[in-house]
């Protein structure tokens, strides 16, 4: 029971340090963020799984190796979690980002047939 106590501190502790670094970088007089993160959203997160899907099929090149590299694995374990994301969101979404997430799953999944077919 103690235990738990002093872990849920640590973690607030913990949990706190962070919120108020993140203030106080944005509070900076005069400094500006060099970049502005985005607002956290569904679809920027599933789009952003498509582009590491699409790295994967190499149809866009890795932004690390600057190369189109094709790694057959990681792009069907990303359109799985994408299929494990409609099914596990089914009646939770907006009927934008159910389409969006749909129209996703099939290019990728037609680019994958594609590539394995080769």
């Amino acid at each position: 029971m103690e235990n738990e106590k002093k872990n849920d501190e640590i973690k607030k502790k913990v949990d706190d340090a962070w919120k108020e670094a993140a203030k106080s970088d944005a509070a900076q007089p005069g400094s500006k963020p060099a970049i502005e993160a985005p607002e956290a959203s569904f679809g920027l997160f599933i789009s952003s799984l498509m582009i590491e899907a699409l790295i994967s099929l190499g149809e866009i090149e890795s932004p690390i190796t600057k190369k189109k590299e094709t790694s057959a694995v990681h792009a069907k374990f990303i359109i799985d979690t994408l299929d494990m994301l409609k099914v596990k969101t089914k009646n939770n979404l907006a009927k934008d980002e159910e389409q969006s997430l749909e129209a996703m799953l099939y290019e990728l999944k037609m680019l994958f047939v594609a590539k394995a077919g080769k």
